[in-house]
């Protein structure tokens, strides 16, 4: 039996603790990080909290192994005094959206090998998909997730409102949506580009500008050129 204690109640934490209690060979535990004066014992400490807290959370914790669930936050960054590593879930978490972890990466650092194999056991108790990723490597990781999902997920949010604003439903889009996730599973992105842009159909492009608001013409604008690589 693990015994693991989630410090924090927002997405993460709380996706991750309700997985951990479907889990038999786990004993979960989740308390409040402003609930730190006594801190259960556990052989895994998961801090589960925003980026800029988990400095001042680890240095209250005395358990023997702390880690961090972010992916731009450094092992380091971790003051705890004993055992420290990372247990970062490369996905993005809604409390009112369930989540698969079976199909959730888990990139784990540690300290040593020991703590990664008892990090790795963890991990396939939720998943398949597990990788040791240096701290360096998360950061990099995690920029390009916010490309991918954060940026990726406005511009679904600008898709929506030109929809609203011109009474057409956005759902119509649902498959086009899927299908462009699906085919870069096969193609690279570069191979997968399709659009006026690439194309270079100047008509089109000045047709789209001016349905488009002033903010929207500039995000437009920017991600063109980025297509055409005449920015960089």
């Amino acid at each position: 039996m693990i015994s693991v204690l989630v410090i924090g109640k927002g997405n993460v934490g709380t996706h991750l603790y309700n997985a951990f209690l479907n889990v038999d060979e786990i004993i979960a535990n989740r308390i409040n990080s402003r609930m730190l004066e006594n801190v259960p014992k556990a052989d895994v400490t998961i801090i589960a909290v925003s980026d800029d807290a988990i400095a001042e959370v680890s240095a209250k914790i005395k358990n023997s192994f702390v880690v961090h669930t972010s992916g731009s936050v450094a092992i380091d960054d971790l003051k705890n005094q004993q055992r420290k590593g990372v247990f970062y879930m490369l996905q993005t978490f809604s409390k009112d959206k369930n989540v698969n972890f079976s199909n959730v990466p888990f990139c784990l650092e540690s300290e040593n090998k020991n703590d990664l194999q008892l990090l790795e056991t963890l991990a396939k108790h939720l998943g398949n998909k597990i990788y040791a990723i240096n701290s360096e490597q998360r950061k990099v990781l995690h920029v390009a997730a916010v490309f991918v999902n954060n940026f990726t997920n406005h511009l679904y949010k600008i898709g929506n409102d030109i929809c609203k604003n011109h009474n057409v439903p956005f759902e119509i889009l649902h498959p086009l949506i899927e299908e462009t996730s699906e085919k870069i599973k096969e193609l690279s992105p570069e191979k997968a580009q399709t659009g006026p842009a690439i194309r270079n159909d100047k008509k089109t492009i000045k047709n789209h500008l001016n349905l488009l608001t002033k903010k929207q013409q500039n995000i437009y604008t920017i991600l063109t050129e980025s297509i055409q690589h005449k920015i960089d």
